[in-house]
C-alpha cells in the first residue's frame, strides 16, 4: 500500500534518484567504505541533479517541493548504505535551522551553495563531556567587538571532515539560570581563524561517513554569524529535533526492510540437510516474526510522516518511533546474520555491514533512553 503522502510525482522522482544512485553510488560504495570517506565529488553530482535541499525556496536554489521528496531521498540513500546518513543530515537537519532562524543575508550567502554541494554542513552539539545533557556543554562564545571568541571542543560530528559550514551550540552566557538559557547557535565557516579539526574518528560501522572532532581555540567568528537570537539556541534545537529523530526512524525502518529482503533471498537459495533453509520451520517462524515487525513499523512511520508534513506536533510519537524502529532494526540485524550462518560474518555479504552500521541509530539524535524519558513525561508520568 502506498503511503498517503506519496503521489505520482514522488514516484517519478524516486525512479530518477534510483537510476542516478545505480550509476553513481552502488558501484563505488564498497570502495568508499574501504577509503573511510565519501568523495566530495559525489556531493556535487547530487547537487547537479537537484537531490540536495529540494524543499527550500527556489530563490535559494531549491525546488520548493514538499517533504515527501526528502523522505524519498532518505529512503533511497539508506538502501545504498547507512554511511550516506550525512546527506540526510545536511538536507533535513542542518539546513532547516538556517531556513527557520537565519537572516535574509545568511540565507542568500549560504543556501545556494548548499544546494549545489559546494558547501557541506554539519551541526556540533556533542562534546567529550556532554552528550544527552545538552545544557551541560562547556564550549563558550564571548562577544568582543565585532566577533565572538569561541573556545571548546566538539566530538562525534557527522560530516566533520567535509563540512564547510557548522552550526555550533555554545554558551554565550555561562552563568545563565537555568543553564540552557545561556546557549546560542553560531554558524562557523571552514576558514575561521582558530578552528581546527581533530581526528577523523575510527568507528565500528558507518565507515564511509566522515565523523570527526572539532577544536575551537580563540576562534574568531563574525557576530553576523549568530543564528537567531542569543540565549535561544536550546529552544531552537528542541524545535528541530522532531524532524531529526524522524529522519533516524526512516533510516532504521528502511535498513530493517533491506535486511529482511536480502535474508529472504539468501534462505531461499541456501541448502542444508538436503533442502532449502527456507523450508525449515524455525527459519519460517523467524522470517514471519521479522516481516510482521517490519510491516507494523512501516504503517506507524508512514502515519507519522503524514502528520509531520501537516505540521502537527508529534514529538511523543516520533520519540516512540525513534526508539522502537531503531531497536527493531538492531534485533533484525542479529536475526538476519544468524540466518546467514557463517557467511553472515563475512565482509562480502552485505548483512555484515548492516550489522555493524545499525547499532548507533539507537544512540545518536538522542539515545533511546532519552526517548523513553520524553515519552513518559509527555504522557503525564
Amino acid at each position: 500500500m502506498t503511503a498517503p503522502y506519496i503521489k505520482d510525482e514522488h514516484e517519478i522522482f524516486r525512479k530518477s534518484l534510483r537510476k542516478f544512485l545505480e550509476k553513481e553510488a552502488y558501484p563505488y560504495y564498497e570502495q568508499w567504505e574501504a577509503n573511510r570517506i565519501i568523495p566530495r565529488d559525489f556531493w556535487l553530482k547530487m547537487g547537479e541533479q537537484g537531490f540536495l535541499c529540494p524543499t527550500i525556496a527556489e530563490q535559494y536554489g531549491g525546488s520548493a517541493v514538499d517533504w515527501g521528496f526528502a523522505v524519498v531521498i532518505n529512503e533511497e540513500l539508506e538502501r545504498v548504505g547507512s554511511g550516506l546518513v550525512g546527506i540526510g543530515l545536511h538536507n533535513d537537519i542542518v539546513i532547516p535551522y538556517i531556513t527557520a532562524y537565519g537572516t535574509e543575508e545568511q540565507k542568500q550567502k549560504w543556501l545556494p551553495r548548499c544546494t549545489t554541494g559546494e558547501v557541506i554542513t554539519a551541526i556540533a552539539m556533542t562534546e567529550p563531556g556532554a552528550g544527552s545533557d545538552l545544557a551541560g556543554i562547556k564550549t563558550t562564545a564571548r562577544l568582543e567587538g565585532e566577533h565572538y571568541v569561541v573556545n571548546g571542543q566538539k566530538t562525534f560530528i557527522t560530516n566533520g571532515i567535509h563540512s564547510d559550514l557548522i552550526i555550533v551550540a555554545c554558551k554565550t552566557n555561562p552563568h545563565a539560570v537555568p543553564a540552557h538559557k545561556g546557549i546560542s547557535l553560531l554558524t562557523i565557516e571552514r576558514d575561521a581563524p582558530g578552528f581546527t579539526r581533530g581526528r577523523k574518528l575510527n568507528k565500528i560501522g558507518l565507515h564511509c561517513q566522515d565523523t570527526a572532532e572539532l577544536i575551537f581555540e580563540d576562534c574568531m567568528v563574525p557576530k553576523e554569524n549568530l543564528l537567531g537570537e542569543e540565549g535561544k539556541g536550546f529552544l531552537y534545537l528542541m524545535e528541530k529535533l522532531q524532524q531529526e529523530r524522524l529522519v533516524v526512524a526512516i533510516a532504521a525502518q528502511v535498513a530493517a526492510e533491506e535486511m529482511l529482503r536480502m535474508t529472504i533471498d539468501y534462505v531461499k537459495a541456501r541448502e542444508a540437510f538436503g533442502k532449502k533453509i527456507s523450508r525449515f520451520q524455525n527459519t519460517q517462524f523467524k522470517i514471519a516474526e521479522m516481516a510482521t515487525e517490519v510491516e507494523m513499523g512501516r504503517a506507524f512511520l508512514d502515519q507519522l510522516i503524514t502528520e509531520h508534513m501537516l505540521g502537527k506536533d508529534v514529538v511523543t510519537k516520533v520519540s516512540m518511533a525513534k526508539w522502537k524502529l531503531t531497536e527493531n532494526a538492531r534485533k533484525i540485524a542479529a536475526e538476519c546474520m544468524q540466518l546467514h550462518g557463517g557467511y553472515g560474518y563475512m565482509e562480502e555479504y552485505e548483512i555484515a555491514r548492516r550489522y555493524r552500521d545499525i547499532p548507533v541509530a539507537s544512540i545518536y539524535a538522542g539515545t533511546n533512553e532519552i526517548m523513553k524519558v520524553i515519552i513518559a513525561k509527555n504522557i503525564g508520568l
